[in-house]
């Protein structure tokens, strides 16, 4: 099925839900300095070829315009005549919705985020054990015990790129960057919203332990 043959609904009804996720996590301070991107896939999917919209690069994201987003393919080029760029990362994006047929990636920049990225840069994964909020990913086991994948930052952002092959976890949808941010996942918006706040909480909770265990 190519783009052209995804209807106008099914593209409104995509950028209208992005739009309203966009708003929301503005609020949140969540895109510092037009930080962070979002995207939504639209239509079918194979790994071979799928559709989605993506944040346009260098946009003030507590702005809403009709320049906030657009439409490109598995390659991370645009679907629709455009002068708008998609985000620089739209490469991991890419890659995500190859490895894991979600419908929405959600990236954000949180001060907690960032922080645990570093505490355990060493372990490549944020632990996480026993915290009620795992269940916001999915994860229903009592007393769950989780590993969150930290990934390299590169500055080159296809470097980023096998790592994500390498070190993707099947149950938890999401993967962190070395002091960069969160990227959570879903079937569709709502659960990628889902999970992007419980990986928040989550990392927040930890850190704080780290420091109470610390001080005794």
């Amino acid at each position: 099925m190519s783009f052209a043959n995804i209807t106008t609904e099914q593209k409104q009804q995509v950028l209208s839900e992005l739009s309203a996720i966009k708003a929301d996590f503005a609020t949140r301070g969540f895109f510092p300095g037009t930080s962070g991107n979002l995207s939504m896939r639209v239509g079918p999917y194979s790994p071979d070829e799928f559709f989605f919209a993506v944040t346009a690069s260098g946009k003030d994201k507590s702005k809403s315009t009709p320049e906030d987003f657009l439409f490109v393919d598995q390659n991370g080029k645009p679907c629709e005549s455009t002068t708008l760029k998609p985000s620089a990362e739209t490469v991991i994006h890419n890659e995500i919705y190859r490895l894991t047929g979600c419908g929405a990636i959600f990236h954000i920049h949180s001060i907690f985020n960032g922080l645990v990225s570093e505490l355990f840069w060493e372990r490549r994964a944020v632990p996480v054990e026993g915290v009620e909020l795992i269940k916001g990913l999915g994860i229903w086991e009592e007393e769950a015990v989780i590993d969150i994948p930290i990934l390299s930052n590169f500055a080159e952002v296809p470097r980023i790129v096998p790592e994500i092959s390498e070190r993707l976890a099947s149950r938890i949808p999401g993967i962190l960057l070395r002091k960069h941010g969160i990227y959570a996942w879903g079937r569709d918006a709502f659960e990628a919203k889902r999970h992007l706040e419980a990986f928040e909480f989550l990392f927040e909770y930890v850190y704080r332990w780290q420091l109470l265990m610390n001080r005794k």
